[in-house]
């Protein structure tokens, strides 16, 4: 239980690690587009206005569940808005520090999931099956974005990508860390 435990705080650190990496940094530019400063002053004036008595939520605009809404959708642009009425610090350090206890949580998780199904697996194996998941996983609440809901394929493939290399580094790390398989020879 103690290589478990050690092996889901490590991995959750290289999982926070490898996803700060991708979002912490200025690699992350490579997912985003870009506005100027006046586009982005007009955009945040009017959300604000429109949406600011309305709070923090994630908002289809246009609206689909009216006949009006239907049409305007049709027609485009459309946009979905994550909009937070209040702003925050770029790097926001309470995000960091629950991203970090997210990360170890989910480590653990994965940790409790390895040892009852590859525990007699050596490290290869198991490093291989986490592998696997993590694509599965990841393509489908991922890559699934732009397919459902016709969200921008760059972005949502960098996501990808940084979801993938995160559950692999915690992977190995959990995989070293869980005892090694047992092997009898006769």
């Amino acid at each position: 239980m103690t290589r478990l435990l050690l092996g889901g705080v490590l991995g959750g650190l290289a999982m926070w690690f490898v996803g700060f990496l991708f979002w912490g940094t200025p690699l992350s530019l490579i997912a985003l587009s870009r506005t100027d400063d006046a586009a982005s002053a007009a955009i945040q004036q009017t959300l604000a206005q429109h949406l600011g008595a309305l709070g923090t939520g994630a908002y289809p605009i246009p609206w689909q569940g009216t006949a009006a809404g239907t049409q305007l959708y049709g027609q485009g642009p459309t946009a979905m808005v994550f909009f937070n009425s209040h702003g925050f610090a770029i790097p926001d350090t309470s995000a960091l520090i629950g991203g970090l206890v997210l990360a170890i949580v989910c480590a653990l998780l994965m940790g409790f999931a390895l040892r009852m199904v590859a525990s007699g697996l050596s490290f290869a194996q198991r490093l291989w099956l986490v592998g696997i998941a993590a694509l599965a996983v990841t393509a489908y609440s991922d890559i699934g974005q732009p397919i459902f809901n016709h969200m921008p394929w760059g972005y949502f493939v960098y996501l990808w990508i940084s979801d993938v290399a995160s559950w692999i580094a915690a992977g190995a790390v959990i995989a070293w860390a869980l005892p090694k398989p047992v092997v009898v020879r006769a």
